[in-house]
């Protein structure tokens, strides 16, 4: 899965774009509020509230946001959104297998905006379950490489805390466990004193289409068209390229 793992890096290189167009800080601080909502607005009794403030300042998000989207959440502040979340499922160009996460307060509206950045890009809406059963919910942490770490220290780090694999992204390693010892891995590696970019649960497809250049530029498009729609949170797909044809397409 190198190739689909480097697209996935490249969304990091992309974030400064998307900083720019407020996408990517409007995303992060609806995660703060939904799991400052779902599991209580003190960071230090929900992981998931934790992983979220992280990510976003990871990513630049000023503090004064952060605190206002986790007080928004948790109720200490008016004004957070009745925000649901909802996937759908489609098929890009070449039979890709595609899982849209949105988090909204408007089902219609979601539903129209994927519908129609799928349809314009050769993509196509499929039913509840016909796409979903291709992937599995697992926890992923992205850690940066830097200080001489290598993927032996990664997997030390983590072993004992449930980590199934570590990949080796080209500028940061990916670790994947079940979605259940997230916070398990993500705690092994801070007591290793290692830094972390990001702890999530992702969708990860248990069978990947291999792409060559023309279809990954497609699917890519697709991707891209998704991601502008203001209701998405993440895309996942079962899509697989090589570091040559990713070179290719640049």
């Amino acid at each position: 899965m190198s190739g689909h793992s480097k697209w996935a890096t490249t969304k990091h290189k992309k974030a400064a774009i998307d900083a720019k167009r407020g996408k990517l800080f409007a995303r992060l601080i609806k995660n703060i509020e939904v799991a400052a909502r779902t599991g209580g607005s003190d960071p230090d009794g929900n992981p998931t509230l934790y992983d979220a403030i992280q990510k976003a300042r990871k990513n630049s998000v000023p503090l004064d946001n952060i605190e206002r989207a986790r007080k928004r959440g948790g109720g200490e502040e008016a004004g957070g959104a009745d925000w649901q979340t909802i996937m759908y499922e489609g098929y890009g160009p070449n039979g890709v297998a595609v899982l849209v996460e949105c988090l909204t307060d408007n089902r219609n509206r979601a539903a129209s905006e994927v519908r129609t950045a799928m349809t314009r890009n050769g993509g196509s809406m499929a039913d509840p379950g016909s796409v979903a059963y291709m992937f599995t919910r697992k926890g992923v942490v992205i850690v940066p490489k830097g200080d001489g770490l290598s993927e032996d220290d990664v997997l030390m780090a983590v072993l004992d805390a449930g980590a199934e694999e570590v990949n080796d992204l080209g500028e940061s390693y990916e670790v994947v466990s079940e979605a259940g010892d997230l916070v398990a891995v993500r705690k092994a590696l801070q007591e290793a004193g290692y830094d972390y970019e990001s702890a999530e649960a992702n969708f990860l497809p248990s069978v990947t289409v291999q792409l060559e250049a023309e279809g990954a530029r497609k699917i890519f498009k697709l991707i891209d068209a998704l991601e502008d729609c203001d209701d998405v949170q993440n895309v996942f797909a079962n899509f697989d390229v090589s570091d040559e044809v990713m070179a290719e397409v640049g």
